[in-house]
């Protein structure tokens, strides 16, 4: 039994006619006639009462009907499938990411994808966490790093860094051969900030008026390597996560933050009621299956 007469059995039912039949399926009504004999000849059951008016199902052709549906149906889904499968050698992603992270790890994870999917390409796109979380929220985005808690609900969310946030000075700084500072001993200074797109900011000045004070900010930017630069010419100071600090110059140095901590998580977000394609869905495994690793 062929699934190609299972669906010429399904139309000559709905039709009630061979000739409609045929016609919807191009080809002929002597075809599809033989077909369907032969379908009935192999199940042994009459399928249909033929009269000049109408065709009708027979009592086993309804039985026949009701199966023949749920086969049409289960073979689409297949072909669905395999077709998502197909869609692993080629698609496009759109990624988010803040120019905060440590843009090296998050390399080797699209590079390591790329070598096993060659065809698939991403767009990413350099912002600040606030407007990721906008984008992926109105679906300009598929993914998005960004810094947690998010400012909206209906996120997924694979967490892949979580650690704290080093006091960064230039090298001549009183406090540079500091191995450790609390933030009320900074209440007097210069900050050089991320701008307002940037959730890290929100942490930084929470935390300082956690601390008692309100922090003088004498400059934003989206730019980190500004941000260093700024700091490196004694403008002021600026607070990094640790792994972005492993990246900076000589000009500066980073102390620890001792009381209290400042917390940094930053993870892999997407919608989370959107329709996942298996090209995303793979990006997921893989990506939690890399990152856990970072």
């Amino acid at each position: 039994m062929e699934i190609k007469h299972i669906q010429y059995f399904i139309e000559v039912t709905e039709t009630g006619s061979f000739t409609q039949a045929a016609n919807r399926l191009y080809i002929t009504q002597p075809a599809i006639s033989r077909i369907i004999k032969s379908l009935e000849d192999e199940l042994g059951f009459t399928l249909f009462i033929r009269s000049r008016k109408k065709l009708v199902l027979t009592e086993e052709g309804q039985v026949v009907y009701q199966h023949a549906k749920n086969i049409e149906e289960q073979y689409q889904m297949l072909l669905a499938d395999l077709d998502q499968f197909q869609q692993l050698k080629k698609g496009h992603m759109r990624i988010g990411l803040p120019s905060i992270t440590n843009a090296f790890f998050f390399s080797q994870l699209i590079a390591s994808f790329h070598h096993k999917y060659p065809e698939i390409t991403f767009q990413l796109e350099e912002d600040g966490s606030k407007r990721i979380e906008e984008k992926v929220h109105q679906e300009e985005l598929d993914f998005g790093v960004v810094v947690l808690p998010t400012t909206q609900e209906g996120f997924a969310s694979h967490v892949f860094i979580h650690e704290g946030l080093k006091l960064i000075v230039p090298v001549s700084h009183r406090f540079a051969q500091r191995k450790s500072i609390t933030l009320n001993n900074l209440e007097n200074e210069a900050f050089i900030m991320f701008n307002q797109d940037f959730s890290l900011r929100e942490s930084i000045v929470k935390a300082c008026e956690d601390a008692g004070f309100k922090p003088k900010i004498i400059l934003e930017t989206s730019q980190l390597d500004f941000i260093e630069e700024m700091v490196a010419s004694n403008i002021g100071i600026t607070f990094l996560p640790d792994s972005t600090c492993q990246e900076l110059t000589r000009e500066v140095t980073a102390v620890a933050i001792a009381n209290p901590t400042i917390e940094w998580k930053l993870a892999l977000i997407w919608k989370q009621d959107s329709h996942l394609s298996y090209v995303m869905k793979e990006f997921i495994r893989f990506a939690e299956e890399k990152l856990q690793h970072q």
